[in-house]
C-alpha cells in the first residue's frame, strides 16, 4: 500500500480527532501525525486526577487508546475506519507532571487486525518520565453503517 491508497491520512486523522468529544473534554491535543505514529498531548488539570492528585488511570488509558487508534488509522485505506477491540495498560509510575505525552506506534499492520504499542510520558523540568505503556489491538472497519472516519 502506498501513500495515495491511504489518501490524506493526516487530514482524516485531524478531522476524526476533532469529533472526539472525550479528547476535547480532557483538553487533549493532537500534536504529531506520521505514517504509523501519532502523538497526543495533555496539560495537567486537577479535574483529571484521582484521590492522590495524580493523573487518573482512566485518563491515561483513554489517551493511549486514542494515540494507538489514530496510529492504526494512518495505515489504512481512506474508506475504512478503526475500532479498538482489546488493550492492556501497564501503569509504571505516578502521573505527575506539567504536561503528558501519549505516543501510539504501529507494531504489526494488517488488512483486518492491527497491533499498536503506546507509551505515556510525564513532562516537567528535566527528562520526560515514562508513566505507562499499552498494547492494543484494532479492527479495521469497512462498510458498517454508522461507523465512518
Amino acid at each position: 500500500m502506498n501513500d495515495t491508497d491511504r489518501g490524506d491520512f493526516r487530514e482524516r486523522i485531524s478531522q476524526s480527532f476533532s469529533r472526539q468529544a472525550a479528547m476535547h473534554t480532557i483538553g487533549a491535543e493532537l500534536t504529531r501525525v506520521e505514517h504509523g505514529m501519532v502523538e497526543i498531548e495533555l496539560p495537567f488539570d486537577v479535574k483529571l486526577t484521582q484521590q492522590h492528585g495524580i493523573l487518573h488511570a482512566g485518563i491515561i488509558s483513554a489517551a493511549l487508546d486514542s494515540a494507538c487508534g489514530f496510529a492504526a488509522y494512518s495505515v489504512i485505506d481512506a474508506e475504512a475506519s478503526i475500532l479498538t477491540i482489546e488493550f492492556k495498560v501497564n501503569l509504571m509510575s505516578p502521573g505527575r507532571g506539567e504536561r503528558f505525552l501519549f505516543r501510539g506506534e504501529i507494531t504489526k499492520p494488517g488488512s483486518n487486525i492491527i497491533v499498536a504499542d503506546g507509551r505515556g510520558y510525564a513532562i516537567s523540568d528535566g527528562p520526560a518520565k515514562l508513566i505507562a505503556s499499552m498494547t492494543g489491538t484494532m479492527m479495521v472497519i469497512r462498510g458498517r453503517e454508522g461507523i465512518t472516519g
